[in-house]
């Protein structure tokens, strides 16, 4: 699996998992909906921009002689 792949699974658990704890304690039933969208969204495009800001981590090697 790629860097960038592993990277969104990752924040995608992470956003899931928030989404479930407001959803067990009631907060999402006093939000309309229009607005859950428009934070999904949000969330959406705020984790696409932090993994391709990320990059794929630099590896470097050394020859030893």
């Amino acid at each position: 699996m790629k860097f960038l792949q592993l990277y969104l699974v990752g924040y995608l658990i992470l956003v899931i998992g928030a989404v479930w704890a407001l959803w067990q304690s009631g907060v999402l039933t006093q939000i309309p909906g229009v607005w859950i969208g428009i934070g999904a969204v949000i969330v959406i495009g705020l984790g696409i921009m932090l993994a391709v800001s990320s990059g794929k981590p630099a590896v470097t090697t050394t020859t030893r002689e």
